[in-house]
């Protein structure tokens, strides 16, 4: 039984007809790590946002940051369906991702401007991935990251909203 905990895990070949598996499996990585940061971001702003709209905001980034958690699973299973490995190190999720944390504490209205700008960056780098993996013959991880744009699209427009003068 004691063998049974020294599995380690690598890389395998999946044969299901995507192409590049391991370029679908890098990009999903990048939207995994931008994913992450932005679930902790969202959280640490719904934890301190103050102000006439607390209640809105705190309520809006509890069920964005709860959504993206879910996702953050379900990006990884996608990248080890692909025969690959998730990233497993913090360091990795950090050198990845293109979300930027503040300097100084932000008010209620820049916390919800800064929070659209990543959901409309990791929009961005969704559509990237739905092209790749269009080309690649990967619909599973285009109908993915299809989803999980919209979701990106509509939170940034909802933040937007909310912080619009």
């Amino acid at each position: 039984m004691t063998d049974a905990l020294k599995v380690v895990p690598t890389a395998d070949t999946v044969k299901t007809g995507v192409r590049n598996v391991e370029g679908i499996a890098d990009g999903l990585a990048d939207v995994l790590a931008d994913t992450y940061r932005l679930i902790f971001k969202t959280h640490a702003y719904h934890w301190n946002v103050t102000g006439p709209l607390f209640y809105s905001i705190h309520k809006l980034t509890d069920d964005q940051y709860e959504n993206m958690f879910t996702a953050a699973d379900e990006l990884a299973e996608r990248i080890r369906a692909l025969g690959q490995l998730a990233p497993r190190r913090m360091s990795e999720i950090m050198d990845r991702s293109r979300v930027e944390d503040l300097e100084d504490m932000p008010d209620a209205k820049t916390m919800v401007e800064d929070l659209a700008r990543d959901h409309e960056r990791l929009a961005h780098r969704l559509h990237a991935l739905i092209d790749l993996s269009g080309d690649r013959r990967d619909p599973v991880t285009e109908d993915l990251a299809t989803g999980r744009s919209a979701f990106h699209e509509e939170a940034a427009w909802m933040l937007r909203a909310i912080s619009a003068d």
